[in-house]
Protein backbone atom coordinates (compact mmCIF):
# COMPACT_ATOMS: atom_id res chain seq x y z
CA UNK A 1 0.00 0.00 0.00
CA UNK A 2 1.15 3.44 -0.73
CA UNK A 3 0.45 7.19 0.28
CA UNK A 4 -1.35 9.39 -2.37
CA UNK A 5 1.03 12.95 -2.51
CA UNK A 6 -0.54 15.18 -0.57
CA UNK A 7 -0.51 11.79 2.15
CA UNK A 8 3.60 11.89 1.47
CA UNK A 9 3.52 15.86 2.18
CA UNK A 10 2.29 15.28 5.33
CA UNK A 11 4.01 12.42 6.48
CA UNK A 12 7.11 14.03 5.18
CA UNK A 13 6.27 16.46 8.29
CA UNK A 14 5.52 14.14 10.24
CA UNK A 15 8.90 12.06 9.74
CA UNK A 16 10.72 15.14 10.39
CA UNK A 17 8.79 16.33 13.63
CA UNK A 18 8.99 12.38 14.92
CA UNK A 19 5.97 13.24 17.14
CA UNK A 20 3.27 15.65 16.44
CA UNK A 21 -0.06 17.14 17.25
CA UNK A 22 -2.21 18.32 14.85
CA UNK A 23 -0.93 21.93 15.52
CA UNK A 24 2.26 21.37 14.91
CA UNK A 25 1.75 19.65 11.69
CA UNK A 26 -0.40 22.58 10.40
CA UNK A 27 2.41 24.68 11.06
CA UNK A 28 4.80 23.06 8.92
CA UNK A 29 2.91 23.79 5.82
CA UNK A 30 3.37 26.89 4.02
CA UNK A 31 0.71 29.77 3.41
CA UNK A 32 -1.71 29.38 2.68
CA UNK A 33 -1.93 26.49 5.11
CA UNK A 34 -4.53 23.54 3.93
CA UNK A 35 -7.64 23.31 6.03
CA UNK A 36 -7.78 21.28 9.54
CA UNK A 37 -10.47 19.31 8.29
CA UNK A 38 -8.02 17.99 5.24
CA UNK A 39 -5.26 16.99 7.54
CA UNK A 40 -7.69 15.59 10.12
CA UNK A 41 -8.80 13.48 7.07
CA UNK A 42 -5.65 12.24 5.64
CA UNK A 43 -4.10 11.72 9.22
CA UNK A 44 -7.40 9.21 9.61
CA UNK A 45 -6.64 7.46 6.19
CA UNK A 46 -2.76 7.46 6.88
CA UNK A 47 -3.86 5.77 9.97
CA UNK A 48 -6.43 3.13 8.40
CA UNK A 49 -3.58 2.29 5.93
CA UNK A 50 -0.82 1.51 9.02
CA UNK A 51 1.67 4.40 8.40
CA UNK A 52 0.62 6.00 11.54
CA UNK A 53 -0.31 5.57 15.02
CA UNK A 54 -1.59 8.00 17.74
CA UNK A 55 -1.28 8.91 21.92
CA UNK A 56 -4.61 10.02 23.28
CA UNK A 57 -3.44 13.11 25.84
CA UNK A 58 -6.97 14.12 26.93
CA UNK A 59 -8.90 15.69 23.42
CA UNK A 60 -5.24 15.96 21.34
CA UNK A 61 -3.79 13.11 19.55
CA UNK A 62 -0.24 12.76 19.30
CA UNK A 63 1.13 11.36 15.62
CA UNK A 64 3.90 9.28 15.18
CA UNK A 65 5.28 7.13 12.12
CA UNK A 66 5.16 3.45 12.38
CA UNK A 67 6.64 3.33 8.91
CA UNK A 68 10.31 4.80 8.51
CA UNK A 69 11.44 7.34 5.74
CA UNK A 70 13.88 5.05 4.59
CA UNK A 71 11.97 1.71 4.69
CA UNK A 72 9.02 3.66 2.49
CA UNK A 73 11.53 5.01 -0.23
CA UNK A 74 13.46 1.72 -0.39
CA UNK A 75 10.26 -0.11 -0.94
CA UNK A 76 9.20 2.22 -4.00
CA UNK A 77 12.56 2.89 -5.09
CA UNK A 78 12.76 -1.17 -5.89
CA UNK A 79 9.16 -0.99 -7.15
CA UNK A 80 10.17 1.72 -10.01
CA UNK A 81 13.60 -0.25 -10.63
CA UNK A 82 11.08 -3.58 -11.21
CA UNK A 83 8.32 -1.84 -12.92
CA UNK A 84 10.05 0.80 -15.64
CA UNK A 85 13.64 -1.01 -15.38
CA UNK A 86 13.25 -4.95 -15.83
CA UNK A 87 13.83 -5.40 -12.38
CA UNK A 88 17.58 -3.93 -13.57
CA UNK A 89 19.52 -1.41 -11.17
CA UNK A 90 22.20 -1.48 -13.81
CA UNK A 91 19.43 0.20 -16.82
CA UNK A 92 18.26 2.43 -13.62
CA UNK A 93 21.72 3.48 -13.31
CA UNK A 94 21.96 4.30 -16.87
CA UNK A 95 18.93 5.86 -17.16
CA UNK A 96 19.83 7.68 -13.37
CA UNK A 97 23.31 8.76 -15.10
CA UNK A 98 22.59 9.79 -18.63
CA UNK A 99 18.94 11.73 -17.66
CA UNK A 100 20.12 13.70 -15.15
CA UNK A 101 22.20 16.85 -14.66
CA UNK A 102 25.09 15.44 -12.44
CA UNK A 103 27.90 17.50 -11.88
CA UNK A 104 31.24 15.71 -12.21
CA UNK A 105 31.72 16.09 -8.36
CA UNK A 106 28.36 14.27 -7.70
CA UNK A 107 29.55 11.47 -10.07
CA UNK A 108 32.80 11.08 -8.35
CA UNK A 109 30.54 11.03 -5.24
CA UNK A 110 28.24 7.61 -6.80
CA UNK A 111 31.21 6.37 -8.20
CA UNK A 112 33.08 6.40 -4.44
CA UNK A 113 29.76 4.85 -2.97
CA UNK A 114 29.88 1.89 -5.44
CA UNK A 115 33.46 1.24 -4.83
CA UNK A 116 32.66 1.13 -1.58
CA UNK A 117 30.27 -1.19 -2.04
CA UNK A 118 31.91 -3.56 -4.40
CA UNK A 119 34.65 -4.00 -1.33
CA UNK A 120 32.39 -5.13 1.43
CA UNK A 121 31.27 -7.98 -1.33
CA UNK A 122 34.53 -9.11 -1.96
CA UNK A 123 35.05 -9.61 2.11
Amino acid sequence: MQLSKTEEELMNHLWKLEKAFMKDLLEEYPEPKPATTTIATLLKRMTDKGFIAYTVFGKSREYYPLVKKKDYFSKHLNGLIKNFFNNSASQFASFFTEETDLSEKELEALRSLVDKKLEKKKK
